[in-house]
């Protein structure tokens, strides 16, 4: 039987093999592979939770616009079909997979001055390539659970017998009720398409400079949100860093951008996609119809996420060292 690694190189034409899968990194959507043969090396991204095939077009749609404005990307390869995206054989798992050039090098650093102006330009080609954008974001950036949902999980995680029920009940009823307050729906005025995930662990520094991955979260979003999720995790979360916020903010105005940051309301998106992935997580470590290695990864998010949840103090004094910026 042909093994994974020989099919995926016929599907997209890359030559003879034979051809070798490493397992490299999972993510929260995702397992990375490292596809090497024929004296070269490919990622392939298998999709472990389905695929909207809309949604990778309009990833390989923004990122070939971004990178005709100087964003540095790996490319999304066409399989011979012409599509972005192809499904194995149910006898080699009946995953969804994608394929992409392979970059070698570090992840950013986020202390570096020059990757802080690198995020900040970026982000401002990202919100210029995306302009235009007529649909709502999802509510994943837009909404959180209420109460009432929250309670019912909590119960399913105590039945389930789970050592860190505790620590998610105490979650529920301190963080995660105060940080709900503040998420709210954006308005139409400053949607864009954009990236939605530029952290700094999907930025690699390549020989030509950063390469900025994983754009499989490519959406409708509003700039000013985008913009406070991005410049809060790249100054340091909690422990704030008033002057890296301030260099990311004036190279994203010097390159273009317009979105502003003058109070907690853009924060939203950013106190949501917190809230909901610990919920989504936690859901899926009680999930009996998932794998026992899909409920223990989603069991080790949550106990990661419980430990880097927002900070409301740090978003105060974030907001005020911005204030002289705009």
């Amino acid at each position: 039987m042909q093994n994974t690694g020989d099919l995926i190189a016929d599907i997209y034409a890359l030559g003879t093999g034979p051809w070798t899968m490493t397992p490299v990194t999972r993510g929260a959507l995702g397992q990375i592979w490292k596809l090497s043969g024929n004296r070269s090396s490919w990622a392939v991204k298998e999709l472990l939770f389905g695929c909207d095939e809309q949604a990778v077009e309009q990833e390989a749609a923004l990122r070939d616009t971004a990178e005709e404005l100087g964003v540095r990307a790996p490319r999304l390869l066409p399989n011979h079909g012409g599509t972005y995206v192809s499904q194995l054989p149910a006898t080699l798992g009946g995953s969804y997979v994608k394929l992409y050039d392979w970059i070698d090098g570090p992840r950013a650093d986020p202390s570096d001055p020059g990757n802080l102006s690198w995020c900040g330009r970026t982000l401002a080609l990202l919100h210029q390539a995306g302009e235009g954008a007529s649909r709502a974001p999802d509510a994943w950036y837009e909404e959180c659970h209420p109460p009432t949902d929250w309670a019912e999980l909590h119960r399913k995680v105590e039945r389930a017998g789970l050592p860190w029920s505790d620590e998610l009940g105490r979650f529920i009823t301190g963080p995660a009720a105060e940080l709900a307050a503040y998420v709210t729906p954006s308005g139409p005025d400053d949607v864009v398409i954009s990236h939605l995930d530029i952290q700094p662990q999907n930025v690699l520094i390549g020989p030509a400079g950063p390469v900025l991955l994983d754009w499989d979260n490519a959406g409708p979003i509003s700039a000013e949100r985008e913009l406070a999720h991005v410049v809060y995790v790249w100054s340091g979360g909690p422990r704030c860093h008033a002057d890296s916020a301030r260099r990311l903010v004036r190279a994203y105005r010097e390159a273009g951008g317009r979105a502003v940051v003058k109070s907690p309301e853009p924060f939203s998106m950013l106190f949501a996609t917190a809230l909901n992935y610990v919920y989504v997580q936690a859901e899926c470590a009680v999930d009996p119809t998932v794998t026992d290695a899909q409920r223990e990864f989603a069991a080790g998010q949550v106990v990661a996420s419980l430990g880097r949840v927002p900070d409301l103090t740090a978003v105060s004094r974030l907001t005020e060292a911005l204030e002289t910026e705009w």
